[in-house]
């Protein structure tokens, strides 16, 4: 009996559940109406500005001293060049200072020795140079000063130019040999040929 009972409610539930279907309508909304705001622009006023006023700068000329020398100019220039190689060029001063440079290509003769000590003579080009120049001191003392410059070196001269003093050795009156300096030994090179070389 109290299983019937059971039954009997589980199938009135089961056919409550199944009949019993709620029906669902989505809601609706409305769009909201929104009211455009109205902006005026504003207005402003350009601003107004006055140029401020500077005074003008006065300068006044710098003060120099005199220099103890009057500025110096060139009073007279030449400058020269060659496709030779060679020039020449010049110029003075309105200090009277001057100076003249003269340059030219030229063939020399050298002589070069092997590790042999043989002698090798050859032609070869080279430049040479010579020149003068001349300037009074800030004492007034003038100087000229005149050079040369080719395959025997720089030559310069000038009465200003220091000269090494010449040492005259004397001996006394003795037998030449007591007196003779000792000599150093001549070496004589190798050809490579079994001959010396004189």
């Amino acid at each position: 009996m109290k299983l019937f009972i059971i039954a009997a409610v589980l199938a009135v539930a089961a056919a409550a559940t199944s009949s019993y279907k709620p029906e669902y309508k989505p809601p609706t909304y409305s769009a909201p109406a929104y009211s455009k705001p109205a902006y005026s622009a504003p207005t402003y006023s350009a601003p107004t500005y006055s140029a401020p006023a500077y005074p003008a700068p006065a300068y006044s000329a710098p003060a120099y001293k005199d220099n103890k020398y009057a500025d110096i100019t060139i009073t007279s220039q030449s400058d020269e060049r060659n496709l030779d190689g060679s020039s020449q060029w010049s110029y003075a001063q309105s200090d009277y200072a001057t100076r003249a440079e003269s340059q030219a290509q030229k063939k020399f003769t050298v002589t070069t020795v092997d590790d042999y000590g043989k002698e090798t003579k050859e032609e070869v080009y080279g430049n040479t140079n010579q020149g003068s120049s001349y300037w009074v001191s800030p004492e007034g003392e003038k100087f000229t000063l005149t050079w040369v410059a080719d395959d025997a070196g720089f030559q310069p001269k000038g009465d200003h130019l220091p000269v090494a003093p010449v040492h005259v050795y004397e001996l006394p009156v003795a037998p030449v040999h007591e007196y003779e300096l000792p000599v150093a030994p001549v070496h004589i090179p190798f050809n490579g040929k079994g001959y010396k070389i004189y």
